[in-house]
């Protein structure tokens, strides 16, 4: 596409500037010839302020059109207004603008790429790039999804408030969604205005929600909701053991060796169709340790009410070899006391009635793990779990994520979708202990894509996501930042100019970067009419 195609119907010298006269590595500068374009706007849309910065220009150069940002502006006096006041002076003014080359457009094509090394030349033409040019360069964006339908509207340019911002799903998610924020930046809304046009595309998405701020925001013939120890349960035995160390936050090794040999012993006494704990206190030692022996792979089950008393019953130990050949387990004080704070876990976890109630095998109840196994394999339906009814603590919402992206890595044939977690940092790490609680999304940040899984998720500070999770992550979403080390840590996802606005955003504002963008976007977010509770009360 050539230059005059651009413009075309156009009077081209109503747009011209001046030309290039200087051309770096890093940016080129233009001295402008038509200087009463830089006052006089009647004749451009309002979205164009060629006397600041930060609006479009076209240079026309041999090689195609470029596509340039304005990010300098100045005059050769002082006093602007002086300029051109005498015709004695006239020839000794000038007024020069830096360009920061962002794309080409060759004349073979017609859209915008990125320029690579290509570079200005001296003497190339200036314009003011128009909103045709710049509807062009909207289009030329995204890298992916030439066949691709995009979501509706969410957003819309903070530069032009009537450029809607349309992208495709793609463009989004095809490397992972992170939306970044500090308290009251608009992660919440950011979060909402996405999910509806997905779910409203009959486009399929998995929200898991640990607060219930989004319970309402979906109506039920839209999307299945389930809420966790209320309508929806799941077998103890389906979790493993590194998931239950992460319910009840196991602070060391030794504690969680603990709770398997719990387990274990509950897993038996299920075995031979006991209700009660197994008691090891005077029990023959090798006669406990066949009977465990005698639990296999398909011995899962087990009553989790009795798991404290169990944990107690635990602390034993062998006694000292005599002439009597005494191999009978005994009361081990030192081990008790090293179990007491495990069991006041565990029974803090079990004053929430509705924690019992998610952990059985209710046939009345929906079953978790065969819900999400129908939602996988059916297209266009989307689910929606909550899981405040279990309680706010992280080590709940950490297992059930864990578990859920386990399970769903081991399902074959899936139809694709976004799977979406509000407020990620709050399962990153146990309170009591260095684990991770990312291992079952860090797989799903790696392998999920292979599957047609694409993660969606917020948090207040990215250095409480694992790195390893974090490098996955090809789509951010900034609001505004305060802290440095907050904002050293998206650093190079931005360019000089986005970092030092990371802190003036206000709310609803969004820096958006993306390796499937042929450039950053700063846009604001259209807040959705949906129902959301995530009012501030006032004081």
């Amino acid at each position: 596409m050539t230059l005059e195609t651009l413009y075309q119907g156009l009077n081209l010298q109503d747009y011209y500037m001046g030309k290039v006269t200087q051309v770096y590595r890093s940016c080129s500068i233009a001295q402008i010839e038509n200087l009463p374009i830089m006052a006089d706007r009647s004749r451009l849309n309002k979205s164009f302020l060629p006397n600041t910065i930060n609006y479009f220009v076209v240079v026309d150069s041999t090689m195609g059109v470029f596509l340039g940002e304005v990010f300098e502006n100045k005059a050769s006096r002082k006093n602007i207004l002086d300029m051109a006041a005498d015709d004695k002076d006239k020839l000794n003014d000038y007024h020069e603008i830096s360009i920061d080359t962002i794309a080409l457009m060759t004349p073979d094509s017609d859209k915008f790429e990125l320029a690579g090394f290509n570079t200005l030349g001296i003497t190339d033409k200036v314009y003011v790039a128009t909103d045709e040019v710049y509807k062009i360069f909207l289009r030329s964006l995204e890298f992916t999804g030439e066949r691709e339908e995009p979501l509706p509207a969410f957003a819309t340019f903070i530069s032009r408030s009537k450029a809607d911002v349309v992208l495709k799903p793609s463009t989004l998610f095809n490397r992972h969604l992170m939306c970044i924020g500090a308290t009251n930046s608009g992660k919440s809304t950011t979060a909402l205005a996405i999910l509806d046009k997905v779910v409203s595309s009959k486009r399929k998405a998995l929200i898991i929600d640990p607060t219930g701020e989004y319970k309402d925001a979906f109506s039920s013939d839209e999307i299945t909701k389930l809420t966790l120890g209320v309508d929806t349960t799941i077998n103890p035995g389906k979790i493993t053991m590194e998931q239950w160390e992460k319910l009840f936050e196991t602070e060391n090794s030794g504690q969680g060796a603990v709770l398997s040999e719990a387990i274990m012993s509950l897993r038996y006494m299920k075995k031979i169709g006991s209700e009660d704990y197994y008691t090891k206190i005077g029990e023959d030692i090798d006669s406990v340790q066949e009977n465990l022996a005698s639990v296999t792979k398909d011995d899962v089950d087990f009553n989790i009410d009795l798991l404290p008393e169990q944990i107690q019953a635990e602390a034993v130990c062998e006694p000292d070899r005599d002439d009597n050949y005494n191999f009978r387990f005994r009361y081990d004080a030192l081990k008790a006391n090293a179990n007491a704070s495990l069991i006041q876990k565990i029974q803090y976890q079990m004053t929430n009635t509705r924690f019992l109630k998610f952990f059985s095998n209710d046939t009345d109840m929906y079953n978790l793990l065969d819900v999400i196994d129908e939602f996988v394999h059916l297209p266009g339906v989307s689910l929606y779990i909550d899981t405040s009814s279990l309680g706010a603590a992280e080590g709940i919402g950490g297992m059930v994520i864990d578990l859920v992206s386990n399970y769903l890595m081991s399902r074959e044939n899936i139809n694709p979708f976004v799977f979406f977690i509000d407020e990620v940092h709050r399962y990153a790490k146990s309170r009591y202990s260095d684990k991770e609680f990312h291992g079952g999304l860090t797989l799903l940040a790696r392998e999920g894509r292979k599957k047609g899984i694409f993660l969606y998720l917020t948090t207040q500070n990215p250095k409480d996501v694992s790195s390893i999770l974090f490098g996955q992550v090809g789509t951010i979403l900034i609001h505004r930042l305060m802290l440095n080390d907050e904002i050293a840590s998206v650093a190079s996802h931005l360019d000089d100019y986005s970092i030092k606005h990371v802190r003036k955003l206000n709310q609803g504002e969004v820096i958006l970067t993306s390796v499937n963008l042929l450039h950053n976007m700063f846009i604001h977010i259209n807040k959705s009419d949906r129902t959301q509770h995530n009012d501030t009360p006032l004081l």
